[in-house]
């Protein structure tokens, strides 16, 4: 796990080298400091004269400095490699959840993902800061005080050889019991973050429906479950504390009674004063050293979780990948399903898709038309390789679509779906995604093809409009039309329009059609549509009923003879039976 993470250091190595270097130095200074007033205190009780006294001063002055300048260095690097570190580890993370394929993306959950980039690379970023400094200062820091306190105290200070045994067994048993604690606690607070993500986009519902208690009180309580559980793990973890608490004071009043003895019964032969007050600093430098110790352990405790979280999104592979060798053009956007089964899962018992066999020549149009739940999406979104078959094949331009470069094959395709998303910033630049090279003219062009420059010209700044994240300052026609004029600016092989015109009237939708045929006249159009109207000029129109094929023709003929067609067309055509019947 560590050799995981820490290849996300990179051009920060040089920092994370010299922040411990520095430290070293800052430590072994403040190690002297204490012994050079040991010796100026003894010199004072000897009755030295001013001079001496002022020579100590001055090197008590510039060991001071020195170790104030390593400290300042110190932290320097330490917050430049820590933070360093955390931005490399975060844009690793986030490039590989940009591998995914969808089946590894609804693993972890929108939620969870957003976790691990954030609150868990923010604890990691926080541990590693202190693993390259904390980490060596405070065992750097005991053992330079520890050996100073045996040049200046002896045998007394073997007092801590005692202490430190004990404080380590200690925060062992509060490791091991908190550990798992704070790992119910992780995926909570994955479920919280989910909660707020599905109530900040479903909004408009919450509020149409006088839901805001429902989800108030539905948040307090997972809010609430997550404060228990963290509250359970740092009851554990305060034990900490007093452990601590109790083995300074035990050993404070080990070296003020026997220290203030042996002073007293030898007359300062043994142990002068200014031994004892330097033996003093340096059980208060082993003390705090320890207490850092143990703050570091509470703090490696609490992110370990984080660091196994971090580590399992940076050695998911996506389940689709490009093949060794793999071609990199695609010649036309003729398509081919070969007896194709899909399932979303394994383990289903009934596949989505089955035994799909279909042929789409290029430069045709052809209309799916069918019920709720019949797998039209999911039909389309096997074209791209989203998802890979589960028995069968699709190719494209004659070879198998696995045979090709995600990026090459991906690139062929345009598509817009069900759920149209625009980014944040502006029309332009939304547009632009389907080429980033385009002309202001180009873009332009395919928004009027897409009927989309009729609203774009009434608003105020035209195609510098800010686009609100989600495109919420848009309407759904609107939200709908841009997004058909960025498939269209790509020139795809093959363009899939998944119900991506329901939100706009009959007459646009005739007229994106009608634009469409004239444009990429080359290019495979997929409509996907549940208005009849969207389809019935299409080459051919596929009926689609629970994952199969229930028919193929035009709308005449399928007027003609299959049944889900004509009750389709009927039901949103009232005109008589007897023209159909006839």
């Amino acid at each position: 796990m560590i050799r995981e993470l820490m290849k996300s250091i990179r051009e920060f190595k040089k920092s994370t080298i010299l922040t411990p270097i520095f430290v070293v130095g800052e430590v072994l200074l403040e190690a002297l400091i204490p012994f050079v007033i040991a010796q100026l205190v003894n010199a004072i009780q000897d009755g030295t004269g001013i001079s001496s006294i002022l020579n100590y001063a001055w090197i008590l002055i510039a060991l001071s400095l020195m170790s104030l300048l390593f400290g300042y260095l110190a932290g320097i690097h330490c917050a430049k490699a820590s933070t360093g570190f955390a931005r490399n580890l975060r844009a690793d993370v986030f490039r590989n959840i940009q591998k995914y394929s969808f089946s590894n993306i609804d693993k972890f959950s929108n939620a969870s993902l957003v976790t691990r980039l954030t609150t868990d690379i923010q604890n990691i970023q926080m541990a590693y800061m202190m693993l390259i400094r904390t980490a060596i200062r405070a065992p750097l820091n005991l053992i330079f005080s520890f050996t100073m306190a045996i040049i200046m105290g002896g045998k007394m200070a073997l007092v801590f050889v005692l202490v430190i045994p004990i404080l380590g067994f200690g925060l062992f048993l509060v490791a091991k019991t908190a550990l798992p604690v704070f790992r119910k606690g992780f995926p909570m607070i994955d479920a919280m973050n989910n909660s707020v993500e599905e109530n900040i986009k479903g909004i408009r519902v919450v509020k149409a429906f006088v839901r805001e208690n429902y989800e108030s009180k539905k948040f307090h309580g997972d809010s609430e479950n997550i404060r228990r559980i963290f509250t359970k793990a740092e009851r554990i973890l305060a034990f900490n504390g007093p452990m601590m608490q109790f083995c300074i004071y035990a050993v404070m009043l080990f070296v003020l009674y026997f220290g203030a003895r042996q002073i007293i019964s030898t007359n300062g032969t043994e142990l002068g004063i200014g031994e004892f007050s330097t033996l003093l600093t340096y059980s208060f430098q082993i003390l705090a050293s320890l207490m850092m110790l143990s703050f570091m352990f509470v703090m490696m405790t609490f992110s370990e979780e984080s660091c196994q979280r971090v580590c399992e999104a940076l050695r998911e592979e996506s389940t689709i990948q490009s093949p060794e060798n793999a071609e990199t053009t695609v010649e036309n956007g003729a398509i081919d399903f070969d007896h194709v089964s899909f399932s979303y899962s394994e383990d289903a018992a009934v596949p989505v898709l089955n035994d799909i066999d279909l042929h789409i020549r290029s430069g045709e149009t052809i209309g799916i038309i069918g019920g709720t739940g019949s797998a039209k999406s999911s039909l389309v979104q096997l074209i791209p390789r989203l998802y890979d078959v589960s028995k069968g094949s699709v190719s494209v331009s004659g070879k198998d679509v696995r045979e090709y470069d995600l990026t090459v094959l991906r690139d062929s395709v345009a598509m817009v779906l069900q759920k149209n998303v625009l980014f944040s910033g502006t029309i332009e630049e939304n547009i632009r995604w389907g080429n980033p090279d385009a002309t202001i003219d180009e873009i332009k062009e395919v928004c009027r093809l897409a009927c989309a420059d009729e609203f774009i010209d009434q608003m105020p700044d035209g195609y510098n409009t800010h686009i609100e994240q989600g495109g919420t300052n848009v309407s759904g026609g609107q939200k709908q039309r841009l997004c058909i004029a960025r498939a269209l600016l790509k020139k795809p092989k093959i363009l899939i329009l998944d119900d991506s015109t329901s939100a706009v009237d009959t007459r646009t939708d005739a007229l994106i059609r009608k634009a469409m045929r004239t444009y990429i006249p080359e290019t495979t159009k997929i409509i996907i549509a549940q208005r009849t109207g969207s389809v019935e000029d299409a080459d051919r129109i596929i009926v689609m009923d629970n994952g199969r094929i229930d028919a193929i023709g035009t709308s005449e003929e399928l007027l003609k003879t299959n049944k889900i067609y004509q009750e389709v067309y009927l039901s949103q055509n009232k005109q008589g039976h007897e023209t159909i019947d006839g």
